[in-house]
């Protein structure tokens, strides 16, 4: 159901699976499709070593919404995108054909059963602060933290900017 205020939402997404490249492509696609939602700007695509049990390297990227949905409505579309690429959820950060995160919704923070925003690892997860520095490098989250002081002082061990040619 949309809200009448347009709201910019920062998307996580990530894959290890059965060509990640193409399953983060596809869902850029599939992003600017939701209703009453406009894809603004994707990043580059990161390489990163996996949290959890050993598993192929991650292929990351963050994608910027302006979206009329409720952040409810939006997760249920993300969940929904990522239930057509074929997403299983057996293990905790276990490997995926996709995931997709919603990291912020505007300057809210949520707390519910099935959802947090920011996302709980925003602040720790180097491939999603630098794609996320990347578009957007003077966004202030809810708390009023600067995402460029959180951006430099980021270790970028495990993290490679992929160069993808055309």
């Amino acid at each position: 159901m949309p809200v009448n205020k347009e709201v910019v939402a920062y998307i996580g997404l990530g894959s290890n699976l059965d060509n990640p490249e193409r399953h983060l492509s596809q869902a850029c696609v599939d992003l600017a499709n939701i209703p009453a939602t406009q894809l603004q700007q994707v990043s580059s695509l990161y390489r990163s070593v996996p949290l959890g049990p050993p598993q192929p390297d991650y292929i990351n990227a963050v994608a910027a919404l302006i979206t009329r949905l409720s952040p409810q409505d939006l997760l249920a579309n993300l969940q929904a995108i990522e239930q057509r690429h074929g997403r299983v959820r057996e293990q905790h950060w276990g490997p995926r054909t996709l995931d997709l995160d919603l990291l912020l919704y505007g300057d809210q923070v949520i707390t519910t059963p099935d959802l947090t925003v920011p996302h709980t690892g925003l602040l720790e997860r180097n491939f999603v602060l630098i794609p996320l520095f990347e578009i957007a490098p003077k966004l202030q989250l809810p708390d009023n933290q600067s995402l460029e002081t959180l951006a430099v002082a980021c270790p970028r061990e495990g993290l490679e900017r992929l160069v993808i040619e055309e």
